[in-house]
Order: C-alpha cells, then sequence, then structure tokens
C-alpha cells in the first residue's frame, strides 16, 4: 500500500505540460503564423520562426532546412496565390514536454504561381513549436496533403 501512495505522490508532484497558458500562446503564434502567411508578410513570418539551422519545412516533397531557406521559399511563392485558412474548431495542440508542443489542424491552402489559377488544397498541418528566450516558435512544418472532409 505505501509503495502506492508513494507513486500516487510522485505522480502528482510532476509537472502538468498541458496548461492552458501554454497552449494559448501556441495558438497566438500559430494564428500570427497564419496572418504573416495569408499577408504575404516575410519580416512576420520570421518573428514566428524557431532561428535554427534544424527548422524543418517539408514542402512538395523537398525538405527546406533554417530559417532562412525557409523565408526565402516563402518570399517565392508569395509571388502567386498563398493563402491559409485553419479549421479552427479543430485545431488541437498536444504538450510533448514543457518546452515543445505539437500543433495538429486541418487547413485548406489556397496555392498558385504567379499568372496560374490558384487551386485550394486540404491539408493536415502539423507544426512542432520549442518554447525560447523569445516565447514559443515554429520549429517544423509538415503539411500532409488529405482529401475534403
Amino acid at each position: 500500500m505505501k509503495k502506492s501512495a508513494l507513486l500516487l505522490s510522485a505522480l502528482l508532484a510532476l509537472p502538468q505540460f498541458a496548461t492552458a497558458g501554454n497552449e494559448d500562446d501556441i495558438k497566438t503564434v500559430f494564428d500570427a503564423f497564419v496572418a504573416a502567411q495569408n499577408a504575404h508578410d516575410p519580416k512576420a513570418v520570421s518573428n514566428t520562426l524557431h532561428d535554427s539551422p534544424n527548422l524543418l519545412w517539408i514542402t512538395r516533397g523537398t525538405a527546406i532546412w533554417g530559417k532562412e531557406a525557409a523565408l526565402k521559399r516563402f518570399e517565392t511563392l508569395y509571388q502567386g496565390t498563398w493563402k491559409l485558412e485553419p479549421e479552427a474548431a479543430a485545431f488541437k495542440v498536444v504538450m510533448l514536454g514543457p518546452d515543445t508542443a505539437q500543433v495538429f489542424v486541418p487547413i485548406v491552402f489556397t496555392i498558385g504561381a504567379a499568372g496560374q489559377p490558384a487551386q485550394p488544397t486540404r491539408f493536415l498541418m502539423n507544426q512542432v513549436l520549442v518554447k525560447t528566450a523569445e516565447g514559443w516558435r515554429v520549429s517544423s512544418i509538415l503539411p500532409i496533403p488529405a482529401p475534403a472532409p
């Protein structure tokens, strides 16, 4: 019986990663990421990205490594149609640790090269965010193509 009580006490003493404050802060960063993307504002996008050569964005079967490379790719895409519309009701944060979180949200990208018709495409957006001295930042972006619901 003592072992059970000790184990229960130890479990209750563990830090609770999924605090409402973290989730609210992460949602704020995600919303800023989407707004910056839709405004085609590389500086604002930059403020949401982790400044690391290990930042990873998988796009169209290509791995983009590092913040600067990602920003260059975004700037190229902004020359055409580039709009994100997340399904806010399905937004979910999963805390992976006290300083790491995964975001999942279905999202519709309306994408079109400059001078070409834009096509809406549904993706299951997955991001990993890390808590830095500056706050939560996007560390990986993995949009997975998905059929319409």
